[in-house]
């Protein structure tokens, strides 16, 4: 089975405050687009769970976020078979577009799906908050309103009626260090919509387009701000960086001018390192399968 598995963005996100367990409590509209990973899966090749991976900087080992899924699930229906997994990465890897905790819902879903629905969508989100905080909304599959560490999950059924480019620069951006220097005072003084205001109201790219965490990324890789700027400039009508970084993604109005600003934009030799992605937003679950 060959099965595409979505990286997501987050169009909205505010940090709440600490919590007592380290974890800090978000706020957040995250949504999967059009950009994919593509995964193989076999089963009853032996009595080992296999991972390889296209990209060298993915462990292809136990530690992998999808070979512990693929573990976590056979442990919990009580199998021993073998599966087989190749990972290919189109994502870029360390991001801020969610690529490892995808990979680990969509062996998930995909294992499910093969062995005939054995567990329901509750019990494989709750699967995959052992695995991540931000694996449970990609088994969500669907546009949503995160609370809590990111795994409390509201389906926002507004319309997103806008066509994405993103640029990703390849730094390093640790997302620890990034919650870490996070001053939280900065983050409470803003008034922020509540959940309830967010899922009653369409979304205004105007309003509602900000992220806490970009303040630190940007302070420590100017780069964010230059690269929010030129998509500006070529007809965004909104620019934000994804998650702790460092992808960033302007909002289009129309097919065209996104098409535009992707021709110039990777024309241009300031970015000549930049990696370019258009993608659209991804409303509705659809068909994981590929390929049989």
């Amino acid at each position: 089975m060959k099965i595409l598995s979505p990286a997501k963005i987050n169009l909205f996100l505010r940090v709440r405050g600490k919590r007592p367990d380290g974890y800090h409590e978000l706020f957040s509209l995250i949504c999967c687009i059009t950009l994919f990973d593509e995964i193989s899966l076999q089963i009853g090749t032996g009595d080992t769970i296999n991972i390889q991976c296209s990209h060298s900087g993915v462990p292809s080992d136990a530690t992998n976020l999808a070979h512990r899924a693929a573990c976590l699930f056979q442990e919990k229906l009580g199998s021993s078979r073998g599966i087989d997994i190749h990972l290919t990465k189109n994502i870029p890897v360390a991001a801020g577009l969610g690529g490892g905790s995808g990979n680990a819902a969509s062996v998930l879903l995909a294992l499910n799906t093969v062995y005939e629905d054995p567990f329901s969508r509750t019990q494989l989100m709750e699967m995959g908050q052992a695995l991540g905080a931000d694996v449970p909304f990609f088994i969500f599959q669907k546009p949503a309103i995160a609370t809590g560490i990111g795994d409390v999950l509201d389906h926002f059924e507004g319309n997103l009626p806008y066509h994405f480019l993103l640029l990703y620069p390849e730094i390093n951006v640790s997302t620890s260090e990034i919650y870490r220097n996070l001053n939280l005072t900065l983050t409470k003084d803003e008034k922020k919509p509540t959940s309830t205001h967010l899922k009653l109201s369409r979304f205004e790219p105007a309003h509602h387009l900000t992220n806490d965490l970009e303040t630190v990324t940007a302070k420590k890789h100017p780069e964010i701000g230059m690269l929010k700027q030129k998509l500006l400039t070529h007809g965004a009508i909104g620019a934000l960086m994804s998650g702790s970084g460092p992808t960033v993604f302007g909002l289009f109005e129309d097919t065209d001018t996104a098409k535009s600003a992707e021709h110039a934009l990777s024309c241009d030799r300031e970015l000549k390192d930049i990696q370019l992605f258009l993608a659209d937003p991804i409303l509705e679950p659809g068909p994981m399968r590929i390929d049989v």
